[in-house]
């Protein structure tokens, strides 16, 4: 059974003749510890389909399953735990610092203070973000912020984790570490599906996948392969 199903996943916005069509019976598996890497141009409906990955959104027609367990029915909790989509960081206020911003996440859970300050500076070092702590949010650049993002969704345990560009914004050298911070997860188990703006920058990614016009291409199901496999980097 794999992690993530999503099977001819269909999702409009507006209304009858109106309707923009945004994804088109998309069909995809995904495993534990396993990357996969969606490369899509603007109105492409990678983000959408991202956030219906995640069970943020529900689609208008199909299923998406975690775990065997249908999150794309009436009623099925939005927020699962062992899901971890990636928020961007923007509009938040620029006086909460990045400590004062994870620290809500484990205290909301109703851990104690000792061990929600041990759970977030564990986090921040794992996502190479220690150093951001004490900074506002507003005085990260975008590589940290995909960081504090990265130790965010740490700091829940996830089996698998959505995150949409994390590589938008970054240096070369930036998305290198980024690529190599996401990698480790997945070695370590985490699944990871994310996407790219730059249909060159694969790096690190078990299965390489393009979407535009709604529509998915690439290896959605490994029994079923249509394109190459990416080799993982030595």
């Amino acid at each position: 059974m794999s992690l993530l199903e999503l099977r001819n996943v269909c999702k409009s916005y507006g209304h009858q003749a109106q309707a923009h069509v945004v994804l088109k019976d998309v069909c995809l598996e995904l495993d534990g510890g396993e990357m996969a890497t969606i490369w899509g141009g603007r109105r492409s409906g990678r983000s959408t389909f991202l956030r219906v990955a995640a069970g943020i959104e529900p689609p208008d027609r199909g299923t998406v399953l975690f775990e065997g367990h249908d999150i794309s029915r009436p009623g099925a909790p939005a927020d699962l735990a062992a899901i971890a989509y990636c928020h961007p960081l923007d509009g938040l206020a620029s006086a909460q610092s990045v400590y004062d911003l994870l620290i809500k996440s484990p205290l909301s859970r109703g851990v104690d203070a000792h061990t929600a300050e041990q759970m977030v500076h564990t986090a921040l070092e794992r996502a190479g973000a220690d150093e951001c702590a004490e900074q506002g949010i507003c005085a990260l650049d975008r590589a940290e912020r995909v960081r504090v993002q990265v130790a965010r969704a740490l700091l829940r345990s996830p089996k698998l984790i959505v995150i949409d560009e994390p590589t938008l914004g970054a240096s070369l050298e930036q998305r290198e570490e980024l690529i190599r911070l996401l990698r480790s997860l997945v070695d370590e188990g985490i699944a990871v599906l994310q996407s790219t703006d730059n249909e060159t920058f694969f790096l690190g990614a078990d299965r390489a996948l393009t979407i535009d016009r709604g529509i998915l291409r690439g290896e959605i199901c490994p029994p079923m392969a249509e394109v190459l496999p990416l080799r993982r980097p030595a």
